[in-house]
């Protein structure tokens, strides 16, 4: 998939999921499929906790598919669990006639917008790096989101998400540097609707971000020795 955005429907189609809930055990119960893509969809109602690259069953009338799980929220009691999701690779989209027979829009095709830590005079210092790496955000209403950024450097973050947070929401996010369990302040400095949000870690001093950043280039560096073609014999 590329980095444009898809076009999307909104929409609130009846569901059943299943699959395997944090806990071990599996599960199947109804939900539904909100702002939905060929690609993928928000589902809400999910009354089991799920973690980020779980892979799900979903069905709607007699079409499945398997879904990997990119994000989830706890998003109350009314909403329960959301989950963003993602089609797996050779799946078939089951909502395929909902989207042939919806007006979509695409969203806006503007480039997405770097984390506003990333400014100028950092760019260079700080390079943004396009790795797997997992973290948790809680805001001020206790609500907590887990996911794998895949867009990061040592002062900020991009996070890919159809419910992007307000501009200018404070959260405290939590992930680990080997052993060692980082707690920071961040804020939310960039929304874009349907695309995802732009974070920067403002409670980290400048030796921490450098840390930070030399943790992710070795991350990053480990992550391409790992996938490289080995030499033919």
């Amino acid at each position: 998939m590329g980095n444009r955005p898809e076009p999307r429907v909104a929409t609130n189609l009846l569901i059943r999921v299943w699959g395997m809930g944090a806990d071990g055990k599996p599960f199947l119960q109804k939900a539904e499929a909100r702002n939905i893509s060929n690609q993928g969809a928000r589902l809400s109602g999910i009354e089991h906790q799920l973690t980020p690259g779980d892979v799900i069953g979903v069905q709607l009338g007699d079409k499945k598919a398997r879904y990997r799980v990119i994000w989830i929220i706890d998003a109350g009691h009314l909403l329960k669990i959301q989950a963003g999701v993602q089609l797996v690779d050779g799946q078939q989209c089951p909502w395929l006639d909902q989207l042939a027979q919806a007006e979509t829009k695409p969203a806006p095709a503007e480039t997405k917008p770097a984390p506003a830590a990333d400014s100028p005079q950092n760019k260079r210092r700080f390079e943004r790096l396009r790795i797997r790496f997992p973290l948790e955000l809680r805001d001020n209403r206790a609500t907590r989101m887990q996911t794998n950024v895949t867009d990061i450097s040592g002062r900020g973050c991009y996070i890919e998400t159809m419910l992007p947070l307000a501009r200018g929401t404070e959260l405290n996010i939590s992930f680990w540097i080997e052993s060692e369990k980082i707690d920071i302040q961040a804020v939310v400095r960039a929304c874009d609707g349907g695309v995802g949000m732009g974070i920067e870690f403002t409670g980290m001093d400048l030796e921490s971000q450098k840390r930070l950043q030399r943790y992710l280039e070795k991350q990053g560096h480990e992550s391409e020795s790992s996938t490289a073609p080995t030499g033919a014999s």
